[in-house]
């Protein structure tokens, strides 16, 4: 009877040390959450700033149509530019897709390069962006001063920056539209400011 009681007493013991390890290491996940940050698009410097009027372009797509992007439109436009040949384009164009279907009613999505046309129709086909327009134009890349892929640039309906950067993952693209609607010019800019204002606090 007395070791009956002495291993229920041990596994009562063990069962709160459990609890109590269980419960440490939740506060030190809560705390870890809270420093790591998420990471938005890398914005650079270059190209138009935030804020300012998009330059407006006239240009036509690979399915025939004139686009126009910049300017006032009824819903933002999301330019997102890849390369047939970049591979981390190519496994973001799923999530494009996932993207542009949720945020279908605030958003069109237009897909930019530039370069040979034979070679972006074959990839326009195999890839599937019927969905999209895709426009070739190498005065649009260097207008936004795009130096590596993919880059993304979002405009609201009167044609104004609010968001651009390098994109490689979901959070990275879902970072613009988050940017713009809290009004910011990018998460790590919204993300800085909390910190300052709990310094200073």
């Amino acid at each position: 009877m007395t070791s009956i009681t002495i291993s229920n007493a041990l596994l009562w013991v063990l069962m709160l040390g459990v609890i109590v390890a269980l419960w440490a290491l939740a506060r030190q996940v809560g705390i870890l959450y809270e420093r790591v940050a998420p990471m938005g698009a890398l914005i650079t410097d270059a190209g138009p700033k935030l804020g300012d009027a998009s330059p407006q372009f006239d240009l036509p797509s690979l399915g025939g149509a004139t686009i126009a992007i910049g300017g006032e439109r009824p819903k933002s436009q999301l330019i997102f530019f890849l390369s047939p040949t970049c591979p981390v384009c190519k496994k973001l164009l799923p999530i494009l897709r996932s993207a542009s279907q949720a945020e279908k009613n605030w958003l069109d999505v237009v897909v930019a390069s530039d370069g040979d046309s034979t070679q972006h129709l074959a990839f326009y086909r195999d890839a599937k962006l019927e969905q999209f327009p895709y426009v070739l134009s190498a005065d649009l890349g260097m207008t936004y001063r795009v130096s590596r892929l993919p880059y993304a640039v979002l405009l609201d309906e009167h044609g104004v920056i609010r968001a651009k950067g390098l994109i490689n993952n979901r959070e990275q693209l879902e970072s613009l539209f988050n940017a713009k609607e809290i009004g910011v010019a990018s998460v790590q800019d919204y993300l800085q400011r909390g910190a300052q204002t709990h310094e200073s606090a």
